[in-house]
C-alpha cells in the first residue's frame, strides 16, 4: 500500500476520531493487496489480517469494517446469498463500476464504464437530487457455467 493512501486514510479516520491502529492497517492491507476484485467476506478478510496480525479477533474486523464503510474507504456489497463482502474504495473522486454476479458459482465481475451518465444526470435534475454515487448489478451466468449448463442440457 503506498504512503499516500495511507496517509490519506490515516486523515479520514482521524477527523471522524478514530485511529489507524495495527489492527486496522492489518485489515486495510489485506483489502488493499487481496480485495480487489474478489470481493472478500469478512472472514475471509478476518482470516487473511490474523497472518498479519495473530491477535486479531473477528469482532473487531467487523467493527473496523463497519467503521471503513461509514467512511467510505470500503464498499459493502450485498448480492441476496446473506453474505456480505468488501471492497476498497481505491478511487475517493468516483466510483463508476458495476458487478456482474454469476449465480451458478457466485463469482463476481466489475464493468468498469459508465454507461449510465446522461440518466444519472436526467434523473438528478427531474428529481432535483444531487447524486454522488450509484450501485448497478447484473445477474446472470459466467462462461463457464454457461459452458456447464450447455452440456447438462444437451442429451
Amino acid at each position: 500500500m503506498d504512503e499516500q493512501t495511507l496517509a490519506r486514510i490515516r486523515e479520514q479516520l482521524s477527523d471522524h476520531d478514530h485511529r489507524l491502529t495495527p489492527q486496522r492497517q492489518a485489515i486495510l492491507q489485506v483489502l488493499v493487496e487481496q480485495g480487489n476484485p474478489q470481493h472478500m467476506s469478512a472472514e475471509k478478510i478476518f482470516m487473511e489480517a490474523k497472518k498479519l496480525h495473530p491477535e486479531l479477533g473477528l469482532a473487531t474486523v467487523y467493527r473496523t469494517l463497519e467503521i471503513f464503510e461509514k467512511l467510505g474507504i470500503v464498499y459493502k456489497l450485498e448480492y441476496g446469498d446473506g453474505q456480505a463482502r468488501f471492497e476498497f474504495n481505491d478511487n475517493v473522486e468516483e466510483h463508476y463500476h458495476h458487478h456482474l454476479i454469476c449465480l451458478g458459482c457466485g463469482k463476481i465481475q466489475e464493468f468498469n464504464d459508465d454507461l449510465l451518465e446522461d440518466m444519472e444526470r436526467a434523473i438528478a435534475q427531474q428529481a432535483d437530487f444531487d447524486i454522488t454515487d450509484h450501485c448497478l448489478r447484473f445477474f446472470g451466468y459466467c462462461s463457464e457455467c454457461r459452458k456447464s449448463r450447455q452440456g447438462e442440457r444437451t442429451p
